[in-house]
């Protein structure tokens, strides 16, 4: 079995986008590296935009996302490979909002409480992702959200146990 790996790491800026066309992050792009933390309870800003977990990542809304269990989005290369064939395009990494994109590891088989060791951190699963009517614009494809949702697999959402440095590269270690 080919040892699971970070592909890429990205980080979404303010723009607009999001419903109602307020400001959203979800056109994440690949950096360098990030640096995760718990970003404490969701909450909103006083522009109603949340926390994330990511140094520098924009959360558009706090009240549907971010915070201290949706502070980091995993999703598997794979995944983006497959919608790309069914599709007929191309989805590059952070296509879907994701902070971490990775190869060799079945995100979508993670169970809720699994412990992953990536880079200088511990992350753990604390959910799937629930898909948006944002996430639906960006991909720009009639009934998305359903289609995506009825697939199931949706990358996760992680919590940051132990904070630290992540970048392309780092292999990820399921702990438990």
């Amino acid at each position: 079995m080919p040892e699971a790996v970070v592909v890429s790491v990205n980080v979404g800026a303010a723009a607009a986008g999001g419903a109602r066309n307020h400001r959203t992050g979800i056109g994440k792009r690949p950096v360098d590296a990030i640096d995760v933390l718990d970003p404490g309870p969701k909450r909103l800003g006083a522009d109603g935009s949340g926390f994330s977990g990511v140094a520098g990542d924009f959360i558009g809304s706090g009240r549907h996302h971010g915070g201290t269990d949706q502070a980091v989005y995993a999703v598997a290369r794979e995944e983006l490979d497959h919608w790309a064939a069914e599709l007929g395009r191309q989805l590059p990494n952070g296509m879907f909002g994701e902070n971490i994109t990775t190869a060799g590891l079945d995100v979508d088989a993670s169970h809720v409480g699994d412990l992953w060791r990536v880079g200088g951190t511990v992350l753990q699963v604390t959910g799937p992702r629930i898909p948006c009517a944002t996430f639906a614009r960006r991909m720009g494809e009639r009934g998305w959200v359903r289609r995506f949702a009825d697939r199931g697999r949706v990358g996760v959402y992680l919590a940051v146990l132990q904070p630290g440095r992540i970048a392309a590269g780092d292999a990820v270690r399921i702990l438990r």
